[in-house]
């Protein structure tokens, strides 16, 4: 088959489902472009996008700023390898660190590697730094957590469908509740050998869930008073998706470690980042971790371009201020509805509650629905329904998709 063909939705679909590895079930809808808060199928329709790639397309599909720097620098140097240097990797290294506020950073590809990356950096400073010992180290995490699908970390998952039969598992780590600094404080001065707690300021997979406000200042906190790292995973918080460049800043929180991914490249390129200040990254020396792609030309020039973006659209502020808008409108027809319990959220990160069992396919058909009308979103774990549109949204379209989720919702009433 030539790849000039056009594909029909149906012969796409045929074709992953035969050749593709079945470790997704997507949405019956084959995408065949896109642009600012739109995609169209592969027959012309179009609809809004409610997910953003999992928060990866905060920027807008094919933002002409991002794909430029893209195109710009394949067309000059794809790759070299960590082997040489290359002439966009210290520029790069330069802005993000002053962008966010860091002494260095450590340039990966993908979330999960970048959260791999960040244990591995905790464990070693814990060994050489705070004196623990060797193979002694525990990181602290939350249960329902989300930090990707490697071995590593579905060791520390309690998502079942994700961990069963990929044993044995990493050891090392230690499951408290999420939103409860008083389990922090107590396993911290319950345990030795703490190195570290790994948290995602809000919990997207596990359905938007926000905590309470003063939690992760809190945890902050005590993370100092135990000398214990405090590690942010804003792989899909962070890039202004909650209202503020990082949800951290919302407590005005500075992490020890700092995981980026996702809306680092915009969509554009694969792109993610471990950022630390020198007490804490310098205890990575030559050939204790790398990657080939980590750090080439076009990741760098696509990330330098990408948080441009964020800053020079204001894309935090509009994340705020729309965010507001459609939690208040969607809560005004919770405030009356059977099928929906609540809304909740931060920024354009939210998400609805269906009024049925987890189990149940009701969200699934809600979204099959909304599609059918226009709009694309995706249930997570089972009877949430999360949103997440573009940041580049304006307030006629948000008002349009609450619309269309609105009048979709009526027909599932009862």
């Amino acid at each position: 088959m030539s790849v000039l063909e056009k594909l029909s939705s149906a012969d796409a679909i045929a074709l992953e489902d035969k050749y593709g590895a079945h470790n997704y079930h997507p949405l019956p809808v084959v995408l065949s472009r896109g642009e600012g808060v739109y995609v169209w199928d592969a027959e012309g329709k179009r609809y809004y996008d409610f997910l953003s790639a999992y928060s990866a397309v905060n920027q807008g599909h094919c933002h002409p700023k991002i794909v430029n720097a893209l195109v710009s620098q394949a067309q000059t140097l794809t790759l070299t390898s960590r082997a040489f240097y290359n002439d966009q990797l210290g520029r790069y290294e330069e802005f993000i660190t002053g962008y966010f506020g860091f002494d260095k950073v450590l340039p990966m590809n993908t979330g999960a590697e970048a959260v791999e990356t960040a244990i591995k950096l905790c464990r070693k400073w814990a060994y050489e730094k705070k004196g623990i010992a060797e193979h002694e180290a525990k990181i602290v995490v939350c249960e329902n957590n989300f930090h990707g699908r490697t071995t590593t970390i579905i060791s520390f998952s309690n998502d079942e469908n994700a961990r069963k039969n990929f044993g044995p598992y990493t050891a090392g780590f230690i499951k408290i509740p999420y939103d409860d600094t008083k389990a922090l404080e107590d396993v911290l001065k319950s345990e030795k050998n703490i190195a570290g707690f790994l948290v995602e300021p809000i919990q997207g997979e596990a359905g938007v869930y926000v905590p309470q406000e003063g939690y992760l200042a809190r945890a902050k906190q005590l993370c100092e008073q135990h000398n214990v790292l405090f590690i942010a995973d804003e792989v899909q918080t962070g890039i202004a998706r909650t209202g503020k460049l990082l949800a951290v800043h919302h407590e005005d929180v500075t992490p020890d470690i700092l995981i980026l991914g996702k809306a680092l490249s915009g969509g554009a390129y694969p792109v993610s980042a471990v950022l630390a200040n020198d007490a804490v990254m310098n205890v990575i020396k030559p050939g204790q971790h790398g990657s080939t792609f980590g750090g080439n030309p076009i990741a760098a020039a696509v990330a330098i371009a990408a948080l441009e973006v964020v800053e020079e659209e204001r894309l935090a502020e509009n994340a705020e201020r729309l965010g507001r808008l459609f939690r208040e409108r969607l809560g005004e027809y919770v405030a009356k509805s059977n099928i929906v319990s609540l809304v909740r959220g931060k920024g354009l990160l939210n998400a609805i509650v269906i009024n049925d069992t987890e189990d149940s396919s009701t969200a699934w058909d809600i979204c099959m629905a909304m599609k059918e009308n226009g709009l694309l979103a995706k249930p997570t774990h089972g009877n949430i329904i999360r949103f997440a549109p573009p940041l580049v949204m304006n307030e006629e379209q948000l008002l349009d998709c609450v619309r269309i989720i609105t009048q979709t919702l009526e027909d599932f009433e009862q």
